[in-house]
């Protein structure tokens, strides 16, 4: 059976390049030429598709015109910008553009506005921030409720789970309520059957059996003299303020 991706198939020239083969016992074998099996021995990820230029439209034109009216909106009040249809009648009424369609100018207008508004500085651009862990020293922590089925009828419970950022190896356990020593159990089994505490920081994603007051239109958390023991005994250093604007509140250990 022939591999079913490029990847594949470098892989399994490689594979049996290794075990002995000849370059003419691979070309045939899998069907292939002597350059791509040349490729696949000297890189086992295949290169990228090289990207076709996209072919000229009646648009094309156009382009330009309709460019010009998008920036146009980016100062116009809100009822006087652009449709797309106005758009259109414009370029069949004042530019003599017979030839093009409906749905062309659409297509391009879909793709175009949003584009105009980033390099204006007034748009929002796609982007991530990486994530990365060392081991042992970050984890996160939740602590919400659940519905289970116990003894035939739905109950609502409380499921704690600490998780290790980097290997993603997690410990559950679920209670009864959702009070203050529950929430210290959890981490007491989380801790336990990890083995220790993480060198890092611990994520909350839910801190409130922790938390003994909300100050004002700050919103800024005071920790529980209850909360600040248990992080101490398990050498936690204290953290000055909780800020809520965030739902996920960060308390570092050593």
């Amino acid at each position: 059976m022939l591999p079913k991706s490029k990847v594949d198939l470098y892989a399994a020239i490689r594979r049996d390049s290794r075990a002995g083969l000849s370059g003419r016992a691979l070309e045939r074998k899998y069907g292939v030429g002597f350059r791509t099996v040349q490729k696949a021995l000297s890189s086992a990820w295949p290169e990228p598709r090289k990207k076709l230029r996209p072919r000229a439209t009646r648009l094309d034109p156009f382009k330009p015109l309709i460019d010009q009216m998008l920036r146009a909106d980016l100062d116009a009040p809100r009822k006087q910008r652009h449709t797309v249809k106005r758009i259109f009648d414009r370029l069949v009424d004042e530019h003599g553009a017979d030839e093009i369609s409906y749905q062309m100018v659409r297509g391009y207008v879909a793709s175009r506005r949003e584009e105009i508004r980033i390099e204006a500085g007034r748009g929002t651009v796609d982007a991530f921030g990486p994530q990365t862990h060392k081991p042992g020293a970050e984890a996160e922590v939740d602590f919400g409720d659940v519905t289970v089925r116990l003894a035939g009828e739905l109950v609502t419970c409380y499921l704690f789970a600490f998780r290790l950022s980097y290997s993603g190896k997690a410990v559950h356990r679920i209670f009864a309520s959702a009070g203050q020593e529950a929430f210290f159990e959890g981490h007491v089994h989380a801790l336990n059957v990890l083995g220790g505490v993480p060198t890092g920081k611990v994520r909350y994603d839910n801190l409130r059996a922790a938390v003994a007051q909300v100050l004002g239109f700050s919103r800024q958390r005071v920790e529980a003299d209850r909360w600040t023991a248990f992080r101490s005994h398990y050498v936690h250093v204290p953290v000055s303020s909780l800020v809520a604007p965030s739902p996920v509140m960060a308390s570092t250990v050593a």
